[in-house]
């Protein structure tokens, strides 16, 4: 992750401010949340993807949880880790709250990521974490869908190098709808704020 790749996120994160007020229309009696509201986007609905158990995944399997869905790598510097660590946080501030939150890892690079070092990865952060495998042609298919940017970038030699990607989660409700996307860097006190909210929408 680097400056660039900061820019894009900024750029995308623009993006999603502009579409949220054409689906709440930006509406006095909605909501107001710390991340940005995306309620009502006709994109990121769904997946199908193996965790890093060989189990198939889909969003009805955490009905009645909050989902907070990061896209990464195991082998990334900084963001990955820190959106990670963030998102443990996030649950830990929720108390008993925070076992109705799902965080998933979804690898963008998948030639590297095994099943096996995906697990151990998650359970440095919350052993309740999933990372999702997908194979390269459903990355592609998947990152279109959820508008999210994702580059190889060549390092001095064929196995070192690094992956640009959009930094920040997606947040669905307990009814597995798509609510906000989480810029990188917020506090993770503001997002278990937003997610309180959510989790309260849905007894």
């Amino acid at each position: 992750m680097n400056k660039r790749n900061a820019l894009k996120s900024m750029a995308a994160c623009t993006m999603l401010v502009g579409v949220t007020c054409l689906f709440t229309a930006c509406s006095p009696n909605a909501p107001q949340f710390t991340a940005i509201d995306i309620t009502g986007a006709d994109y990121a609905k769904d997946f199908v993807l193996s965790d890093h158990n060989g189990q198939v995944r889909t969003l009805k399997d955490f009905q009645g949880k909050v989902v907070m869905m990061f896209f990464g790598y195991t082998q990334c510097p900084d963001v990955c880790p820190t959106s990670m660590v963030e998102m443990a946080q996030i649950k830990q501030l929720l108390g008993k709250d925070g076992e109705r939150v799902q965080g998933l890892f979804v690898t963008i690079d998948p030639e590297r990521d095994k099943p096996g070092m995906l697990k151990e990865y998650m359970a440095a952060f919350d052993p309740s974490f999933l990372a999702l495998v997908p194979t390269p042609e459903q990355l592609a298919v998947l990152a279109k869908d959820y508008k999210v940017y994702y580059k190889k970038v060549n390092g001095p030699t064929p196995t070192s190098y690094t992956m640009d990607h959009t930094a920040g989660s997606y947040v669905y409700d307990p009814r597995g709808k798509l609510r906000l996307f989480t810029r990188y860097g917020t506090k993770p006190e503001l997002t278990a704020a937003d997610i309180k909210h959510l989790l309260a929408s849905v007894p």
